[in-house]
Protein backbone atom coordinates (compact mmCIF):
# COMPACT_ATOMS: atom_id res chain seq x y z
CA UNK A 1 0.00 0.00 0.00
CA UNK A 2 2.69 2.50 0.66
CA UNK A 3 4.44 1.39 -2.06
CA UNK A 4 1.42 2.10 -4.60
CA UNK A 5 1.14 5.78 -2.60
CA UNK A 6 4.66 6.49 -3.51
CA UNK A 7 3.99 5.46 -6.93
CA UNK A 8 1.15 8.12 -6.99
CA UNK A 9 2.51 10.72 -5.39
CA UNK A 10 5.75 10.21 -7.87
CA UNK A 11 3.42 10.54 -11.37
CA UNK A 12 1.63 13.83 -9.54
CA UNK A 13 4.75 15.48 -8.83
CA UNK A 14 6.34 14.42 -12.45
CA UNK A 15 2.63 15.31 -13.71
CA UNK A 16 3.79 18.90 -12.22
CA UNK A 17 6.78 19.20 -13.73
CA UNK A 18 6.20 18.92 -16.67
CA UNK A 19 3.17 20.41 -16.96
CA UNK A 20 5.57 23.69 -16.04
CA UNK A 21 8.10 23.08 -18.44
CA UNK A 22 5.28 22.97 -21.53
CA UNK A 23 3.79 25.95 -19.79
CA UNK A 24 6.62 27.98 -19.81
CA UNK A 25 7.22 26.82 -23.80
CA UNK A 26 3.60 27.51 -24.92
CA UNK A 27 3.50 30.81 -22.87
CA UNK A 28 6.72 31.68 -25.15
CA UNK A 29 5.03 30.65 -28.40
CA UNK A 30 2.19 32.10 -27.83
CA UNK A 31 3.82 35.44 -26.67
CA UNK A 32 5.84 35.24 -30.07
CA UNK A 33 2.90 34.73 -32.09
CA UNK A 34 0.72 37.27 -30.35
CA UNK A 35 3.82 39.59 -30.31
CA UNK A 36 4.71 39.81 -34.25
CA UNK A 37 0.73 39.59 -35.63
CA UNK A 38 0.25 42.81 -33.65
CA UNK A 39 2.88 44.67 -35.34
CA UNK A 40 2.91 43.32 -38.36
CA UNK A 41 -1.04 43.31 -38.49
CA UNK A 42 -0.45 47.23 -37.61
CA UNK A 43 2.32 47.66 -40.25
CA UNK A 44 0.20 46.23 -43.00
CA UNK A 45 -2.84 48.21 -42.13
CA UNK A 46 -0.93 50.99 -42.08
CA UNK A 47 0.15 50.65 -45.57
CA UNK A 48 -3.38 49.65 -47.00
CA UNK A 49 -4.96 52.63 -45.28
CA UNK A 50 -2.12 55.29 -47.13
CA UNK A 51 -3.17 53.50 -50.16
CA UNK A 52 -7.02 51.73 -50.33
CA UNK A 53 -6.22 49.53 -53.22
CA UNK A 54 -4.08 47.65 -50.60
CA UNK A 55 -7.40 46.49 -49.02
CA UNK A 56 -8.50 44.89 -51.90
CA UNK A 57 -5.39 42.93 -52.71
CA UNK A 58 -3.69 41.73 -48.89
CA UNK A 59 -5.92 39.25 -48.50
CA UNK A 60 -5.62 37.09 -51.61
CA UNK A 61 -1.70 37.49 -51.38
CA UNK A 62 -2.03 36.47 -47.44
CA UNK A 63 -4.31 33.19 -48.78
CA UNK A 64 -2.30 32.48 -51.61
CA UNK A 65 0.90 32.17 -49.19
CA UNK A 66 -1.18 29.77 -47.12
CA UNK A 67 -2.34 27.69 -49.40
CA UNK A 68 1.29 27.24 -51.02
CA UNK A 69 2.71 26.62 -47.97
CA UNK A 70 -0.21 24.12 -47.01
CA UNK A 71 0.15 22.19 -50.41
CA UNK A 72 4.18 22.29 -50.55
CA UNK A 73 5.71 23.11 -47.00
CA UNK A 74 2.61 21.10 -45.28
CA UNK A 75 1.98 18.15 -47.85
CA UNK A 76 -1.77 19.52 -48.28
CA UNK A 77 -2.69 18.27 -44.51
CA UNK A 78 -5.17 20.81 -43.51
CA UNK A 79 -6.13 22.22 -40.08
CA UNK A 80 -9.36 21.48 -38.41
CA UNK A 81 -9.51 24.15 -35.72
CA UNK A 82 -10.36 22.58 -31.67
CA UNK A 83 -11.95 19.91 -33.56
CA UNK A 84 -8.42 18.33 -34.00
CA UNK A 85 -7.93 18.58 -30.14
CA UNK A 86 -11.11 16.75 -29.70
CA UNK A 87 -10.77 13.91 -31.81
CA UNK A 88 -7.17 13.41 -29.99
CA UNK A 89 -9.02 13.24 -26.61
CA UNK A 90 -11.66 11.39 -27.49
CA UNK A 91 -9.61 8.75 -29.41
CA UNK A 92 -6.73 8.14 -27.83
CA UNK A 93 -4.81 5.98 -30.29
CA UNK A 94 -4.72 9.62 -32.39
CA UNK A 95 -2.10 12.17 -31.68
CA UNK A 96 -1.89 15.19 -32.85
CA UNK A 97 0.82 15.72 -35.59
CA UNK A 98 4.35 18.14 -35.01
CA UNK A 99 3.30 19.72 -37.83
CA UNK A 100 0.51 21.45 -36.34
CA UNK A 101 2.45 23.66 -34.20
CA UNK A 102 3.90 25.35 -37.49
CA UNK A 103 1.05 24.78 -39.07
CA UNK A 104 -1.24 27.08 -37.56
CA UNK A 105 1.60 29.59 -36.13
CA UNK A 106 2.18 30.44 -39.96
CA UNK A 107 -1.00 30.42 -41.02
CA UNK A 108 -2.13 32.39 -38.44
CA UNK A 109 0.32 35.19 -38.75
CA UNK A 110 -0.89 35.68 -42.71
CA UNK A 111 -4.11 34.84 -42.05
CA UNK A 112 -4.35 38.14 -39.68
CA UNK A 113 -1.49 40.06 -41.17
CA UNK A 114 -2.68 40.18 -44.54
CA UNK A 115 -6.35 40.93 -43.67
CA UNK A 116 -8.07 37.53 -43.04
CA UNK A 117 -10.98 39.12 -40.70
CA UNK A 118 -10.44 36.47 -38.09
CA UNK A 119 -8.06 36.44 -35.28
CA UNK A 120 -5.00 33.91 -33.98
CA UNK A 121 -6.65 32.53 -30.71
CA UNK A 122 -7.44 29.41 -32.37
CA UNK A 123 -4.44 28.79 -34.21
CA UNK A 124 -2.58 29.43 -30.85
CA UNK A 125 -4.77 26.80 -28.91
CA UNK A 126 -3.90 24.00 -31.20
CA UNK A 127 -0.54 24.73 -31.84
CA UNK A 128 0.27 24.37 -27.73
CA UNK A 129 -1.91 22.08 -27.17
CA UNK A 130 0.41 20.08 -30.00
CA UNK A 131 3.42 20.47 -27.36
CA UNK A 132 1.16 19.26 -24.85
CA UNK A 133 0.65 15.77 -26.57
CA UNK A 134 4.16 15.88 -27.47
CA UNK A 135 5.10 16.04 -24.19
CA UNK A 136 2.40 12.78 -23.58
CA UNK A 137 4.11 11.11 -26.83
CA UNK A 138 7.98 11.06 -25.91
CA UNK A 139 6.44 9.74 -21.98
CA UNK A 140 7.54 12.28 -19.75
CA UNK A 141 4.74 11.69 -17.94
CA UNK A 142 2.35 8.66 -17.05
CA UNK A 143 0.12 7.53 -20.09
CA UNK A 144 -3.05 8.53 -18.35
CA UNK A 145 -2.16 12.01 -18.45
CA UNK A 146 -3.09 12.95 -21.98
CA UNK A 147 -5.69 14.57 -21.00
CA UNK A 148 -4.19 16.97 -18.67
CA UNK A 149 -1.05 17.61 -20.59
CA UNK A 150 -2.64 18.81 -23.53
CA UNK A 151 -4.87 21.16 -21.38
CA UNK A 152 -2.09 22.24 -19.26
CA UNK A 153 -0.32 23.42 -22.38
CA UNK A 154 -3.87 25.60 -23.09
CA UNK A 155 -4.07 27.44 -20.52
CA UNK A 156 -0.49 28.80 -21.22
CA UNK A 157 -1.91 30.15 -24.87
CA UNK A 158 -5.19 31.72 -23.89
CA UNK A 159 -3.44 32.63 -20.70
CA UNK A 160 -0.93 34.64 -22.67
CA UNK A 161 -3.19 36.01 -25.12
CA UNK A 162 -5.79 37.53 -22.78
CA UNK A 163 -3.62 38.30 -19.84
CA UNK A 164 -5.34 36.24 -17.79
CA UNK A 165 -4.09 32.93 -16.52
CA UNK A 166 -7.80 32.02 -14.75
CA UNK A 167 -9.04 32.39 -17.67
CA UNK A 168 -6.56 30.08 -19.64
CA UNK A 169 -7.38 27.35 -16.37
CA UNK A 170 -11.14 27.44 -17.22
CA UNK A 171 -10.83 27.48 -21.02
CA UNK A 172 -8.70 24.49 -20.27
CA UNK A 173 -11.22 22.61 -17.72
CA UNK A 174 -14.43 24.24 -19.14
CA UNK A 175 -14.23 23.57 -23.07
CA UNK A 176 -10.85 21.65 -23.80
CA UNK A 177 -10.45 19.20 -21.23
CA UNK A 178 -14.50 18.83 -20.39
CA UNK A 179 -14.38 17.41 -17.36
CA UNK A 180 -12.66 17.90 -13.70
CA UNK A 181 -10.38 16.15 -11.47
CA UNK A 182 -7.12 16.07 -9.08
CA UNK A 183 -4.73 15.57 -12.06
CA UNK A 184 -6.50 18.49 -14.10
CA UNK A 185 -6.24 20.80 -11.03
CA UNK A 186 -2.67 19.80 -10.68
CA UNK A 187 -1.45 20.23 -14.13
CA UNK A 188 -3.84 23.33 -15.27
CA UNK A 189 -2.48 24.55 -12.00
CA UNK A 190 0.75 24.40 -12.15
CA UNK A 191 0.44 25.84 -15.85
CA UNK A 192 -1.71 28.92 -14.96
CA UNK A 193 1.08 29.57 -12.37
CA UNK A 194 3.89 29.41 -14.96
CA UNK A 195 1.55 31.64 -16.87
CA UNK A 196 1.29 34.45 -14.44
CA UNK A 197 4.79 34.56 -13.84
CA UNK A 198 5.19 34.88 -17.38
CA UNK A 199 2.82 37.45 -17.59
CA UNK A 200 4.16 39.70 -14.94
CA UNK A 201 7.80 39.58 -16.80
CA UNK A 202 5.97 40.39 -20.41
CA UNK A 203 3.12 42.31 -19.70
CA UNK A 204 1.12 43.77 -22.92
CA UNK A 205 -1.75 46.36 -22.44
CA UNK A 206 -5.35 45.62 -22.23
CA UNK A 207 -7.16 44.52 -25.61
CA UNK A 208 -9.61 47.65 -24.78
CA UNK A 209 -7.05 50.38 -23.25
CA UNK A 210 -10.57 51.72 -21.62
CA UNK A 211 -11.33 52.03 -17.70
CA UNK A 212 -15.08 51.44 -17.10
CA UNK A 213 -16.67 54.08 -14.43
CA UNK A 214 -19.47 52.13 -12.61
CA UNK A 215 -23.19 50.67 -14.00
CA UNK A 216 -26.41 51.12 -12.39
CA UNK A 217 -29.11 48.08 -11.31
CA UNK A 218 -31.39 49.99 -13.33
CA UNK A 219 -29.93 49.21 -16.47
CA UNK A 220 -30.10 45.05 -15.58
CA UNK A 221 -33.03 44.91 -17.67
CA UNK A 222 -31.04 46.30 -20.90
CA UNK A 223 -28.63 44.05 -20.29
CA UNK A 224 -30.96 41.20 -20.19
CA UNK A 225 -32.25 42.29 -23.85
CA UNK A 226 -28.77 42.75 -24.82
CA UNK A 227 -27.54 39.44 -23.90
CA UNK A 228 -30.51 37.87 -25.55
CA UNK A 229 -29.49 39.90 -29.23
CA UNK A 230 -25.93 38.68 -28.43
CA UNK A 231 -26.84 34.87 -28.66
CA UNK A 232 -28.70 35.69 -31.54
CA UNK A 233 -25.72 37.22 -33.26
CA UNK A 234 -23.51 34.24 -31.97
CA UNK A 235 -26.37 32.01 -33.73
CA UNK A 236 -25.83 34.34 -37.21
CA UNK A 237 -21.92 33.92 -37.11
CA UNK A 238 -22.77 29.65 -36.08
CA UNK A 239 -25.09 29.41 -39.64
CA UNK A 240 -22.84 31.71 -41.43
CA UNK A 241 -19.73 29.38 -41.11
CA UNK A 242 -21.56 26.24 -41.66
CA UNK A 243 -23.21 27.98 -45.38
CA UNK A 244 -20.16 29.29 -46.85
CA UNK A 245 -18.38 26.08 -45.87
CA UNK A 246 -20.84 24.31 -48.00
CA UNK A 247 -20.92 26.57 -50.35
CA UNK A 248 -16.48 26.66 -51.04
CA UNK A 249 -16.69 23.33 -50.86
CA UNK A 250 -19.28 23.00 -54.00
CA UNK A 251 -17.14 25.44 -55.65
CA UNK A 252 -14.98 23.03 -58.37
CA UNK A 253 -11.05 23.90 -58.03
CA UNK A 254 -9.22 25.39 -55.11
CA UNK A 255 -8.16 28.50 -57.29
CA UNK A 256 -11.62 29.46 -57.91
CA UNK A 257 -12.87 28.45 -54.34
CA UNK A 258 -9.59 31.02 -53.01
CA UNK A 259 -10.00 33.75 -55.95
CA UNK A 260 -13.85 34.30 -55.06
CA UNK A 261 -13.12 34.21 -51.47
CA UNK A 262 -10.34 36.12 -51.53
CA UNK A 263 -11.88 39.04 -53.52
CA UNK A 264 -15.51 39.44 -51.26
CA UNK A 265 -13.00 39.44 -48.37
CA UNK A 266 -10.86 42.57 -50.69
CA UNK A 267 -14.30 44.37 -51.37
CA UNK A 268 -15.36 44.02 -47.78
CA UNK A 269 -12.19 45.66 -46.15
CA UNK A 270 -11.98 48.36 -49.48
CA UNK A 271 -15.40 49.10 -47.83
CA UNK A 272 -15.23 48.63 -43.89
CA UNK A 273 -11.32 48.51 -43.41
CA UNK A 274 -12.59 48.17 -39.61
CA UNK A 275 -12.76 44.94 -40.74
CA UNK A 276 -9.27 44.57 -40.92
CA UNK A 277 -7.73 41.57 -39.09
CA UNK A 278 -8.82 41.23 -35.53
CA UNK A 279 -10.42 44.03 -35.57
CA UNK A 280 -9.31 45.20 -32.46
CA UNK A 281 -7.91 48.26 -33.54
CA UNK A 282 -10.52 49.44 -35.02
CA UNK A 283 -12.90 48.82 -32.16
CA UNK A 284 -10.62 50.72 -30.13
CA UNK A 285 -11.09 53.56 -32.74
CA UNK A 286 -15.37 53.14 -32.06
CA UNK A 287 -14.79 53.07 -28.17
CA UNK A 288 -12.47 56.25 -28.67
CA UNK A 289 -14.99 58.29 -31.04
CA UNK A 290 -17.72 57.63 -28.30
CA UNK A 291 -15.21 58.47 -25.45
CA UNK A 292 -14.42 62.14 -27.44
CA UNK A 293 -18.34 62.47 -27.52
CA UNK A 294 -18.08 62.03 -31.37
CA UNK A 295 -20.88 61.09 -33.44
CA UNK A 296 -20.74 57.45 -34.80
CA UNK A 297 -23.44 56.58 -37.38
CA UNK A 298 -26.36 53.99 -36.29
CA UNK A 299 -26.08 52.47 -39.82
CA UNK A 300 -22.76 52.11 -40.11
CA UNK A 301 -22.61 50.08 -36.41
CA UNK A 302 -25.40 48.30 -38.37
CA UNK A 303 -23.37 46.88 -41.07
CA UNK A 304 -20.26 46.20 -38.72
CA UNK A 305 -22.38 43.78 -36.62
CA UNK A 306 -23.55 41.50 -39.71
CA UNK A 307 -20.28 42.19 -41.76
CA UNK A 308 -17.94 40.65 -39.35
CA UNK A 309 -19.13 37.09 -38.44
CA UNK A 310 -19.66 37.29 -42.27
CA UNK A 311 -16.03 38.49 -43.45
CA UNK A 312 -14.69 36.00 -40.83
CA UNK A 313 -16.64 33.29 -42.22
CA UNK A 314 -15.73 34.24 -45.80
CA UNK A 315 -11.90 33.79 -44.40
CA UNK A 316 -12.23 30.47 -43.10
CA UNK A 317 -13.88 29.36 -46.24
CA UNK A 318 -11.69 30.57 -48.57
CA UNK A 319 -8.79 28.59 -46.37
CA UNK A 320 -7.58 31.08 -43.86
CA UNK A 321 -6.61 29.98 -40.61
CA UNK A 322 -8.58 31.13 -37.19
CA UNK A 323 -11.50 30.60 -35.20
CA UNK A 324 -14.46 32.44 -33.40
CA UNK A 325 -12.76 34.11 -30.27
CA UNK A 326 -12.21 37.76 -32.44
CA UNK A 327 -14.91 37.80 -34.44
CA UNK A 328 -17.07 36.95 -31.85
CA UNK A 329 -15.73 39.85 -29.28
CA UNK A 330 -15.93 42.46 -31.89
CA UNK A 331 -18.75 41.57 -33.40
CA UNK A 332 -20.62 41.49 -30.07
CA UNK A 333 -18.76 44.79 -28.53
CA UNK A 334 -20.74 46.92 -31.40
CA UNK A 335 -23.54 45.08 -31.16
CA UNK A 336 -23.34 46.33 -27.08
CA UNK A 337 -22.36 50.27 -28.44
CA UNK A 338 -25.53 50.11 -30.86
CA UNK A 339 -27.79 49.20 -28.45
CA UNK A 340 -26.70 51.67 -25.89
CA UNK A 341 -27.16 54.15 -29.01
CA UNK A 342 -30.40 52.93 -30.01
CA UNK A 343 -31.89 52.98 -26.03
CA UNK A 344 -30.40 55.94 -25.44
CA UNK A 345 -31.49 58.06 -28.78
CA UNK A 346 -35.17 56.70 -28.85
CA UNK A 347 -35.94 55.63 -25.52
CA UNK A 348 -33.64 58.68 -23.54
CA UNK A 349 -31.87 56.27 -21.06
CA UNK A 350 -28.46 57.20 -20.49
CA UNK A 351 -26.76 53.91 -20.59
CA UNK A 352 -23.06 53.66 -20.83
CA UNK A 353 -21.44 52.25 -24.57
CA UNK A 354 -18.85 50.54 -22.98
CA UNK A 355 -20.57 48.89 -20.41
CA UNK A 356 -22.58 47.49 -23.10
CA UNK A 357 -19.50 46.83 -25.46
CA UNK A 358 -18.39 44.12 -23.01
CA UNK A 359 -21.77 42.84 -22.45
CA UNK A 360 -22.44 42.29 -25.94
CA UNK A 361 -19.04 40.72 -26.36
CA UNK A 362 -19.28 37.92 -23.80
CA UNK A 363 -23.33 37.23 -25.14
CA UNK A 364 -21.56 36.44 -28.15
CA UNK A 365 -18.78 34.83 -27.33
CA UNK A 366 -20.27 32.57 -24.07
CA UNK A 367 -22.80 30.48 -26.86
CA UNK A 368 -19.55 30.40 -29.49
CA UNK A 369 -17.11 28.88 -27.35
CA UNK A 370 -19.78 27.03 -25.58
CA UNK A 371 -17.98 28.48 -21.81
CA UNK A 372 -19.93 30.67 -19.89
CA UNK A 373 -17.38 30.96 -16.80
CA UNK A 374 -14.08 31.37 -19.50
CA UNK A 375 -15.70 33.94 -21.44
CA UNK A 376 -16.91 35.94 -18.03
CA UNK A 377 -13.02 35.82 -16.79
CA UNK A 378 -11.91 36.85 -20.25
CA UNK A 379 -14.10 39.70 -20.67
CA UNK A 380 -13.33 41.12 -17.86
CA UNK A 381 -9.56 41.37 -18.75
CA UNK A 382 -10.18 42.89 -21.91
CA UNK A 383 -10.28 46.00 -20.08
CA UNK A 384 -7.83 46.83 -17.02
CA UNK A 385 -10.57 47.14 -14.55
CA UNK A 386 -13.51 45.24 -16.16
CA UNK A 387 -14.62 43.22 -12.77
CA UNK A 388 -16.60 46.79 -12.11
CA UNK A 389 -19.01 45.24 -14.53
CA UNK A 390 -18.81 41.41 -12.58
CA UNK A 391 -22.36 40.89 -12.44
CA UNK A 392 -24.05 42.22 -15.96
CA UNK A 393 -21.16 40.46 -17.57
CA UNK A 394 -21.54 37.11 -15.98
CA UNK A 395 -25.03 37.69 -16.47
CA UNK A 396 -24.76 37.84 -20.38
CA UNK A 397 -22.08 35.28 -20.06
CA UNK A 398 -25.17 32.97 -18.97
CA UNK A 399 -27.83 34.11 -20.84
CA UNK A 400 -25.96 34.17 -24.12
CA UNK A 401 -25.16 30.48 -23.87
CA UNK A 402 -28.34 29.36 -22.64
CA UNK A 403 -30.61 30.96 -25.33
CA UNK A 404 -28.38 30.17 -27.77
CA UNK A 405 -28.77 26.39 -27.21
CA UNK A 406 -32.41 26.67 -26.49
CA UNK A 407 -32.38 27.81 -30.31
CA UNK A 408 -29.79 26.25 -32.11
CA UNK A 409 -30.33 22.22 -32.08
CA UNK A 410 -27.64 20.22 -31.47
CA UNK A 411 -27.31 18.51 -34.35
CA UNK A 412 -26.15 21.86 -35.92
CA UNK A 413 -23.29 21.81 -33.61
CA UNK A 414 -22.24 18.19 -34.34
CA UNK A 415 -22.12 19.44 -37.78
CA UNK A 416 -19.63 22.61 -36.77
CA UNK A 417 -17.29 19.96 -35.14
CA UNK A 418 -18.99 20.19 -31.39
CA UNK A 419 -19.68 17.03 -29.26
CA UNK A 420 -21.78 17.60 -26.48
CA UNK A 421 -22.29 20.85 -27.20
CA UNK A 422 -18.26 21.93 -26.72
CA UNK A 423 -17.44 24.15 -29.64
CA UNK A 424 -14.37 21.76 -31.41
CA UNK A 425 -13.80 24.28 -34.64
Amino acid sequence: MQERKKIIVYNEAKLIIISSFISLFCCVLAYSLKLITEYAQHHFREIASSNITWFLLFPTIGITIIYFFRKHLFHNRKNKGIAEIYKTLDLRKDHLPLFKVPSHYINGFFTVIFGGSTGIEVSTVVATATLGNEAYKVDFSAKMYKRELISAAVVAGVAVLFQSPIAGFLFAVEAIARKFNKYLVLSCGASALVAWGFISIFKSESIFPFHVQTWSWQALPFFVMLSLFGSLLSIYFTLLVIKIKEFSLKIRGPYLRLLIGTILIGISLYCFPFLYGDSYHGTNGLLQKIADNSTVSISLLTILVFSKPLVAALTLGAGGDGGVFAPSIVAGAVLGILFAQLSNHYFGTSLIPVNFALAGAAATLSPSISAPFTTFILVCNLVPNGFVLFFPILLSSFIGQKFARFLLPYNVYSYTGRANGKPQD
